[in-house]
């Protein structure tokens, strides 16, 4: 166990830490605007006139992604239903709207398949190495799907420093507390002993409804800085996670 120094907030005996990826470890808001585009094109070329509805149900307007919008936030089935509940406002069939989207999210993967995954933000890999070196477990629990996760983990080279990963197929998503329960439970480390970072309020409400140790926020924009209620803390970089000797 060890005790961080987060800014003033201290934490004491914390044998796991576990982080969100997109926005947190990731820089994916390029990838993710690119995303969303790529799905209203695809979908606005059936039916047209709902490309710019559904931008903006993805938390997109022009070349701004919204931190807090259901692209940033959601998983992809979460995206997927929202996808196919504007389409069905069209007049279609529930089950042709949920075919229509799920075809347009299959060929927009297609198309963007062959792009890396987005780059780690400045200190990341630093953050994850001295943890580990200090005997902390460290996890990543994301709302995309766990093969996204996977591609992320080994194209940065962070399986050495990273001792669970799981994102979000077809069960729950953030802020369920089953998620973080059973990441904890992976780790082989109680939720009591288990600090949570993350950039959406998913992760602190996810963390609260677990009881974890605590929660740390994290706005690497600070123009635009994310209301996280009930953080304990929000840092700007996650070089302010320190270990006290």
């Amino acid at each position: 166990m060890v005790t961080l120094q987060v800014q003033t907030v201290t934490f004491a005996n914390i044998e796991a830490v576990i982080f969100d990826k997109d926005g947190t470890l990731e820089d994916s808001t390029d990838f993710l605007r690119n995303l969303a585009q790529k799905r209203a094109r695809l979908i606005d070329a059936q039916i047209p006139g709902i490309g710019e509805p559904l931008l903006m149900a993805f938390g997109v307007q022009g070349d701004t992604l919204d931190p807090t919008g259901l692209m940033a936030v959601g998983s992809r089935r979460e995206n997927e239903i929202a996808a196919a509940a504007y389409i069905a406002e069209t007049g279609r069939g529930w089950l042709e709207s949920l075919n229509i989207a799920r075809r347009a999210f299959e060929d927009a993967d297609h198309y963007l398949k062959s792009r890396p995954p987005s780059p780690l933000f400045i200190g990341c890999l630093e953050t994850l190495k001295f943890l580990c070196d200090t005997g902390v477990k460290v996890g990543i629990l994301s709302a995309a799907p766990t093969s996204d996760v996977e591609r992320f983990v080994k194209y940065h080279q962070l399986q050495p420093y990273i001792h669970f990963y799981q994102g979000v197929d077809e069960g729950p998503s953030k802020p369920n507390p089953i998620l973080f329960l059973n990441a904890c439970k992976a780790l082989k480390v109680n939720p009591s002993a288990t600090l949570m970072v993350g950039d959406a309020q998913g992760d602190i409400d996810m963390a609260l409804a677990s009881q974890s140790a605590g929660c740390v926020g994290i706005c690497w924009n600070t123009s635009r800085p994310n209301p996280l209620k009930g953080a304990d803390v929000i840092i700007s970089q996650l070089d302010e996670i320190k270990v006290l000797v």
